[in-house]
């Protein structure tokens, strides 16, 4: 199994679960069942979509499978944060930060800064707090870098 900061392979993927991810990725019906709905446009019964999205998120195929969200707009703030960790730490490290429910998501980078997180927030004032206590539980730095600008870039991916 993949580490926690990785994805996995995508030979991991069937026809059907590549078919899922086209379909889905940037667009999810807004119904009252839109599980039943997406799963009839694949020719697929719901629990089998289910079943499907279930398996790809816990063999980390898919890291995340919901809404994207200007939190700004509600209030909150997002900061994508780095951290230079220790090899023979970065385990240990990796499940405090991933416990964290601030923690959007986590990746592992060949660099310097070998682990990088975004930190969500339901305030601005959260993510000082945020920082604060991933340095006290880490015992390492947390580099914040606040965003300046946005920019919308619809990229999708085929699977």
């Amino acid at each position: 199994m993949p580490r926690e900061t990785e994805t996995a392979p995508l030979d991991a993927l069937d026809e059907t679960d590549r078919r899922i991810i086209n379909a889905l990725h940037g667009g999810f019906p807004l119904v009252d069942e839109p599980f039943r709905e997406a799963a009839t446009g694949l020719a697929l019964s719901e629990d089998e979509l289910l079943a499907r999205l279930r398996r790809m998120l816990e063999n980390r195929v898919l890291t995340r499978f919901g809404p994207m969200y200007q939190i700004e707009r509600m209030g909150g703030a997002f900061v994508l944060a780095a951290m230079q960790v220790p090899e023979d730490d970065f385990d240990r490290v990796t499940m405090i930060v991933n416990s964290l429910p601030d923690v959007a998501h986590n990746y592992r980078r060949e660099h310097a800064f070998n682990m990088w997180f975004v930190l969500a927030t339901e305030t601005p004032e959260g993510i000082s707090r945020a920082v604060r206590g991933i340095e006290t539980a880490t015992g390492y730095p947390v580099f914040p870098f606040p965003k300046e600008r946005e920019y919308f870039v619809e990229m999708k991916l085929y699977a």
